[in-house]
C-alpha cells in the first residue's frame, strides 16, 4: 500500500494533521480515500475537525493515549466525535503540535514553555516532560517525531541532544528527513506504533529510514 499522501494537497501533512494510538485527527473536508489510508495505516480512527476555524490541526494539537492538547479558549468543531479527553493549554505558545513532542511516556517541550503550561501537559498527558531542542531549533514537535517504539529527528540534532532525548523517552533515536530533504521531519510524517503515513515528496531512502527509526522493519 502506498505510504505517502497529501493532506489539503500539501506534502507537509504534519501540519494538518496527527495522531495517537488510538485517533488521528484531520481537517474537515480531507478526502474519503485520504481518511481511508490514514484510518488503515495507522489503525486508528480518524476524525474530522476545526481547530478555531482552521485546518492546520496537526500544528495546533498534539496527544497520546492519554489526552488531546488543545490551545486555550480554543473552538473544536467536530469536538464531540473524539473519545480521549482534551485538555486547554494556557499560556501564549499555543501552536502545540508545534512546541510538544510526546509519546505515551515522555514529552519534550519547547525551552520557553511556562511551568503552568509543564505542568498542564503532565496531568494530561500523564509523561514525564522536559524542555528541550532538536537541532538547536525551539519547535521541537515539528523537528522530531515520536512513537511508543522509537523516534525520528533533524538530522542537525547533536549528540547532547540524541543523549538527553534516549534518556527522557527511553527509546532508541534515529535522524532523517521526509520529503525530499526536509529538516523538520515532524512536518512531513505522521506515525504511531502500528504504522506511518509519509509527506507525497519523501522518497524510498527516506521511507526506509523512517521504517528503520519507529521500528517497522
Amino acid at each position: 500500500m502506498i505510504r505517502t499522501i497529501t493532506i489539503q494537497e500539501s506534502p507537509v501533512i504534519g501540519a494538518f494533521a496527527t495522531c495517537t494510538e488510538n485517533i488521528a485527527l484531520v481537517p474537515l473536508g480531507t478526502l474519503e480515500k485520504t481518511r481511508d489510508t490514514l484510518g488503515q495505516l495507522l489503525q486508528v480512527d480518524v476524525v474530522e475537525i476545526l481547530v478555531n476555524g482552521g485546518t492546520i490541526v496537526g500544528s495546533l494539537c498534539r496527544g497520546n493515549s492519554n489526552a488531546i492538547l488543545v490551545p486555550r479558549d480554543a473552538h473544536i468543531r467536530g469536538q464531540e466525535q473524539i473519545d480521549t479527553p482534551i485538555f486547554e493549554l494556557p499560556g501564549r505558545l499555543n501552536a502545540l503540535g508545534n512546541v510538544v513532542l510526546a509519546n505515551d511516556s515522555a514529552a519534550l517541550v519547547h525551552p520557553e514553555l511556562s511551568d503552568r503550561s509543564i505542568e498542564t501537559i503532565e496531568k494530561a498527558l500523564k509523561v514525564d516532560v522536559r524542555r528541550g531542542t532538536i537541532g538547536g531549533i525551539k519547535t521541537v514537535g515539528m523537528a522530531g517525531v515520536a512513537t511508543n517504539k522509537g523516534l525520528l529527528v533533524n538530522p542537525r540534532a547533536t549528540s547532547s541532544e540524541l543523549e538527553f532525548i534516549e534518556e527522557l523517552f527511553g527509546l532508541p533515536v534515529a535522524m532523517g528527513t521526509t520529503n525530499y530533504g526536509t529538516q523538520m521531519v515532524g512536518s512531513g510524517l505522521i506515525a504511531n506504533s502500528r504504522g506511518y503515513v509519509a509527506g507525497s515528496q519523501t522518497t524510498g531512502h527516506e521511507l526506509g529510514r523512517i521504517e528503520d527509526a519507529l521500528g517497522f522493519l
